[in-house]
């Protein structure tokens, strides 16, 4: 791990949230609308306002509230560097070359997670800076590119493993696959790893409910494959093993990227427009709109009320109503 001087400090731009209800919330020159009879007044107050921490990046993913570390952790995968946003709004570089890092979580000690598009990795950030690696290699071959990562409540890391860091150039290392699909991995507490599904042609973000009974992953096929339908699939979760496998929603702007649940089930995910978001039941509620494409969000700040985009080359954030259902203290 290296850190750089802190970057230039810039003045945090607001844009207001206005009109929430039935009209949902706008931003100015992008509407925020709710989509159903519902609306997003349980989400979000008519005075939010949304917050440019960060406008210096390439490809912002992989955001993750980790106090241990001074703040928000988040990778900027092509610029193969990893940044924290510390409390009082300066950002550093948190590791650099970070290997085309790309989503980050942490486990039930604080530790972060990290999928690494380059070297085909999940590793995990010790206390001393030290990096252990977790998964590398399954049936004989080199993962493809980890994507996204989550740790449930026994201690059993779920990742996808999609292609994009071997096909993408400044995203990873371009090579041949390895593997026979691409899958949704779950590497046990014992260090066991399997395939929990490969019914995806580019899986992506993952999210457990908040009872993780239901397991939420993003089929961003779309985007290399045509008549792929971008989708975000649900599965039932029980002893480790998934079932019931079926549509939860379906995203007609860009693919489904990084996803995200608050503490009432409600689903929140990176699209090719903003972030979509649906009720428990796949009800969509409404859209929170970013100057191009989100990949991804997290919940956090001190009371896990604070809503973290990155969309592009920036790292935004809003105020909410809810928590996350996965935020570490």
């Amino acid at each position: 791990m290296s850190v750089t001087p802190p970057l230039p400090q810039r003045g945090i731009a607001r844009r207001p949230l206005l009109g929430l209800g039935l009209l949902g919330a706008f931003v100015p020159g992008l509407a925020c609308k709710a989509e159903a009879a519902e609306d997003l007044s349980a989400v979000l107050d008519p005075s939010a306002r949304v917050e440019t921490l960060y406008d210096d990046g390439a490809w912002c993913e992989g955001p993750v509230w980790a106090p241990a570390l001074g703040g928000l952790v988040f990778s900027d995968v092509r610029r193969n560097r990893m940044m924290v946003i510390r409390r009082g709004g300066r950002a550093e570089v948190f590791r650099e070359p970070s290997d085309n890092a790309n989503g980050n979580t942490l486990d039930e000690q604080g530790r972060l997670l990290t999928c690494e598009h380059r070297t085909s990795r999940l590793v995990r950030r010790e206390a001393d800076g030290a990096l252990t690696v977790l998964a590398e290699r399954f049936d004989g071959g080199r993962l493809n590119s980890p994507n996204d990562v989550i740790v449930a409540r026994d201690g059993a890391v779920w990742f996808t493993d999609p292609t994009f860091g071997i096909t993408q150039a400044d995203e990873g290392q371009p090579r041949a696959s390895e593997q026979k699909g691409r899958f949704v991995f779950r590497l046990a507490p014992d260090g066991r790893l399997t395939v929990a599904t490969d019914r995806f042609v580019q899986p992506n973000g993952l999210a457990f409910s908040p009872d993780e009974r239901t397991l939420y992953v993003s089929e961003a096929g779309a985007a290399a494959r045509a008549n792929t339908s971008s989708e975000i699939r649900a599965f039932d979760v029980a002893d480790g093993q998934l079932s019931n496998d079926r549509v939860f929603a379906h995203v007609t702007n860009g693919v489904p990227d990084g996803i995200k649940v608050d503490t009432d089930g409600r689903v929140y995910a990176g699209t090719g427009d903003g972030v979509r978001i649906w009720a428990a039941d796949g009800r969509p509620l409404g859209h929170i709109p970013t100057e191009g494409p989100c990949a991804n969000v997290a919940f956090g700040g001190p009371d896990g009320r604070r809503l973290f985009l990155c969309a592009g080359k920036r790292v935004l954030a809003v105020e909410t109503k809810v928590r996350g259902a996965a935020v570490r203290a």
